[in-house]
């Protein structure tokens, strides 16, 4: 069952039998197959058929729910067998927020040296998608903010705290608020980035349109802009510490106490090895400033 169970999340995941079967390495007749006979095991439609896909029934959303329980359990059973043989050992996948890009080594690179049978894969994704993707075991963790949406049922820790600045090519020096920022011509990240999101109800409590008329998902767009002497954006400081500057552009400190960046992992105890390490990694080192 644990197998049919796995093929069923693929499905729901891909929401199409041959893209699903691919994903899985195996045949499409193969596929539906197992979710014909799980259908008759559970006794109920799980899938509603035609000549495509079509969705789950609300009986197949229900297993849905249970499928991702009993399959995590499974998964953590057979790695805490296998680390009880030969230590913490796989593949952890992480999913990351852009703006905390450049200080995820912090996290990752204490955990390599404890732990040198294993390995990271550190994926960019929206505060959204790592929200939906842990939920689906298709992230082991995230790095995500803590204090600004919905985050789903999960643990958190917290990390660092996110602040921003200006980038512009102005003559001007020291810190400066969101209302003298509003009155910017703007360049931000696109709306689906929860950093975007942030940046504009800050721009909205000072009393500005927070329609910029340049957005992008790319940093190097941004800054090709603000290279230009025509437009300003509003990054992160590590990140605009983090990256190259063009000439004659600089960071100056936005006002504001920012916003809790942290780990966030499924809410399930115990965890499997590879996630236990990394709340391990995060309550022991002090380089974040919690």
């Amino acid at each position: 069952m644990i197998d049919r169970l796995a093929m069923f999340m693929a499905l729901a995941r891909e929401k199409h039998f041959g893209r699903a079967a691919e994903s899985l390495g195996i045949t499409q007749p193969t596929l539906s197959s197992a979710i014909r006979a799980l259908e008759d095991q559970l006794g109920v439609q799980l899938v509603r058929r035609g000549s495509r896909f079509q969705g789950l029934t609300p009986e197949g959303e229900r297993v849905l729910g249970w499928a991702r329980r009993i399959v995590a359990d499974a998964r953590a059973m057979q790695a805490e067998m296998l680390a009880s043989r030969k230590g913490v050992s796989g593949r952890l996948r992480i999913g990351v927020i852009p703006t905390a890009m450049p200080r995820i080594a912090e996290l990752t690179g204490p955990f390599l040296r404890r732990h040198p049978n294993a390995g990271v894969s550190i994926l960019s994704r929206s505060s959204d998608e790592i929200r939906d993707q842990i939920e689906a075991l298709e992230l082991d963790a995230g790095v995500t903010y803590l204090d600004s949406e919905h985050l789903g049922r999960v643990q958190s820790l917290p990390l660092f705290r996110e602040t921003y600045c200006l980038i512009d090519r102005s003559e001007l020096d020291g810190p400066v608020d969101w209302a003298e920022t509003a009155t910017r011509p703007l360049c931000l990240l696109t709306p689906d980035m929860q950093n975007r999101r942030i940046v504009t109800r800050h721009l909205v409590e000072a009393g500005a349109d927070a329609a910029p008329r340049v957005e992008s998902t790319s940093m190097l767009a941004i800054l090709s802009h603000v290279a230009t002497g025509d437009w300003a954006a509003i990054l992160p400081k590590a990140l605009a510490r983090g990256l190259p500057l063009p000439p004659g552009v600089r960071a100056r400190d936005l006002t504001g106490d920012g916003h809790v960046v942290g780990l966030v992992v499924a809410r399930r105890e115990p965890h499997p090895p590879l996630v236990e390490a990394l709340i391990r990694i995060v309550s022991s080192i002090d380089t974040f400033d919690r």
